[in-house]
C-alpha cells in the first residue's frame, strides 16, 4: 500500500498571472483557473503528461494556509500529491512506519526533510 504516481504539484506564488507566464514559458499551456474559496486561494493548472499536472496558486486571503507558507517559506513547492489506491490504509500504513502524518491526507513535513506530501485516491 504505497505511492502509485505523482498525481500533481502546487506551486505557490504571490502572483499568480506571474507565475502562469513563468509555466508558459516552459511550453506549458494553461488549462483552466479556479478560485477556491474554502481554502482562500486562486488557481492556475497546467496539464502534463500521463495525468500529471501543476498547480499554480497563489492566496486571496494572508492569513490562510498558503498565505502563512508564502510568508514564512517564500515562493516555491508547496506539496506534491500522490495517488494511493486507499487513503486510509494508505495512512495507516505509513504511521505503523512511523511517519507523521497530519490527518490521514498529509505527510508532515518534518518526516519528509520539508516537503508536505498530500495523498489523494483520485485519478
Amino acid at each position: 500500500m504505497g505511492l502509485q504516481r505523482v498525481h500533481h504539484i502546487v506551486i505557490r506564488v504571490k502572483d499568480l498571472e506571474q507565475g502562469i507566464a513563468a509555466y508558459e514559458a516552459m511550453g506549458l499551456k494553461l488549462e483552466r483557473r479556479a478560485e477556491n474559496a474554502a481554502l482562500s486561494l486562486k488557481q492556475a493548472f497546467f496539464q502534463l503528461d500521463e495525468g500529471a499536472y501543476i498547480e499554480v496558486c497563489s492566496p486571496i486571503d494572508p492569513n490562510s494556509a498558503v498565505g502563512k507558507a508564502l510568508e514564512s517559506r517564500g515562493e516555491g513547492i508547496h506539496s506534491i500529491v500522490f495517488k494511493v489506491a486507499e487513503i486510509a490504509k494508505a495512512a495507516a500504513d505509513f504511521k505503523g512506519r512511523g511517519v507523521s502524518m497530519i490527518g490521514d491526507t498529509f505527510v508532515h513535513p518534518k518526516s519528509t526533510h520539508g516537503v508536505l506530501v498530500q495523498l489523494t485516491d483520485k485519478d
